[in-house]
């Protein structure tokens, strides 16, 4: 099985901040490669649990995601744009 998400990074001082805005979870790391990684460790901690526990599929369609014909779960939300806004108050 595998689930398709977005994954956001963003520097945060010193750390790199990985975010994945589907399942709200998010991690950091020195740098982007270990912030990747801390990410995909803590989704597979928390799917793991979930699994266990029998709330995983719920979980997932609550989050939105859907399960495709080759067992793909996925969302229809496409990340098309990601800018800065300044904004005069």
């Amino acid at each position: 099985m595998q689930i398709q998400l977005t994954e956001e990074i963003w520097k945060e001082g010193n750390m790199y901040v990985s975010y994945c805005p589907e399942l709200d979870m998010a991690s950091c790391g020195e740098n982007l490669k270990k912030a990747k990684e801390n990410l995909i460790e803590a989704i597979g901690i928390n799917m793991g649990e979930m699994q266990k526990q029998g709330t995983f599929q719920k979980y997932l369609t609550d989050a939105g995601l859907l399960e495709n014909k080759k067992n793909v779960w996925i969302t229809d939300r496409k990340l098309v744009a990601f800018d800065t806004l300044e904004i005069a108050i």
